[in-house]
């Protein structure tokens, strides 16, 4: 299955990337969320982002980002797409869309049944869905917890837009979650983590190559 594609989020150093580009990575995810282990800074988002080679699509994930926010980001970063982590209406997706004319991948929570309807509605503003497990109430990100959620409940379901499997994902279970979902697209951060926000240039090559 050599056409899935993978992104792999939270990088935090130039040898992040290296590791990404060797390995043969669709996507790179850079974080710009405070709470987060894998925050980064403009200045150091800036210097990674422009070491990424051509051909691999630079993804900023942003939480709640207001439009002043997002000025600041792109007016620095040069980036291909905008992922959005937050609890954002469809509305809102369509907005920034319009207004900073970059894709939008929107990120939805799945954790039963009822989470999968925001799936349809979302499909019909974003450009790319991330099927996600939903965060626990209590946690302090909206993603990046090392959660997977039933992969059943997805399944043999489409949306109208390219969607990207996440949440829980590591090298050794990658390859089953591709197999029960029909997953074309995976999304990894702290599965290929020797600690949180420290990349592993071999969990990395190790993660593709088990999606591939």
């Amino acid at each position: 299955m050599s056409d899935i594609r993978v992104k792999i989020c939270g990088l935090g150093t130039a040898e992040d990337v290296v590791a990404c580009a060797k390995a043969g990575a669709a996507y790179v995810g850079f974080v710009f969320f405070p709470k987060s282990p894998r925050h980064l800074s403009l200045d150091a988002a800036q210097a990674l982002a422009v070491e990424v080679p051509t051909g691999i699509a630079k993804v900023a994930l942003v939480v709640n980002a207001s439009d002043a926010a997002l000025d600041a980001l792109l007016a620095r970063v040069p980036l291909d797409m905008l992922q959005l982590h937050g609890t954002e209406t469809p509305e809102r997706v369509a907005e920034i869309k319009d207004r900073f004319g970059l894709p939008v991948m929107k990120a939805v929570g799945v954790a039963d049944e009822s989470d999968l309807p925001a799936l349809a509605e979302y499909g019909h503003v974003a450009d790319q869905l991330l099927v996600d497990a939903k965060p626990p109430k209590d946690a302090d990100l909206p993603g990046g917890n090392g959660l997977a959620f039933d992969w059943r409940l997805i399944a043999g379901r489409r949306w109208g837009v390219p969607w990207m499997l996440a949440g829980g994902l590591t090298p050794d279970n990658v390859g089953e979650a591709i197999t029960l979902t029909g997953a074309t697209q995976v999304d990894v951060s702290s599965g290929v983590e020797s600690a949180p926000g420290v990349k592993s240039a071999e969990r990395i090559s190790a993660f593709v190559e088990a999606a591939r």
